[in-house]
C-alpha cells in the first residue's frame, strides 16, 4: 500500500486538546518532525483535522 509523509510545520501551543491528541496519535512530537504512515482514510481524516498544523510531503 502507498505511504505518505506528514510534516508538522506549526506549533501545537494554543491548540485545542483534540488537535494536540491528533498530533500525538500521528506520532508528531516536535516542530518540523516528519512521520510516515500508510495512506488510508483514517490517516487522511486525522490530517484533515489538523490541516493548519501539518503538510503532506510528496
Amino acid at each position: 500500500m502507498a505511504t505518505i509523509k506528514i510534516k508538522q510545520v506549526r506549533s501545537k501551543i494554543g491548540c485545542p486538546k483534540n488537535q494536540k491528541a491528533t498530533l500525538a496519535a500521528l506520532g508528531l512530537k516536535k516542530l518540523n518532525a516528519v512521520v510516515e504512515h500508510e495512506d488510508n482514510p483514517s490517516i487522511r481524516g486525522m490530517i484533515e483535522a489538523v490541516k493548519q498544523l501539518v503538510v503532506v510531503v510528496e
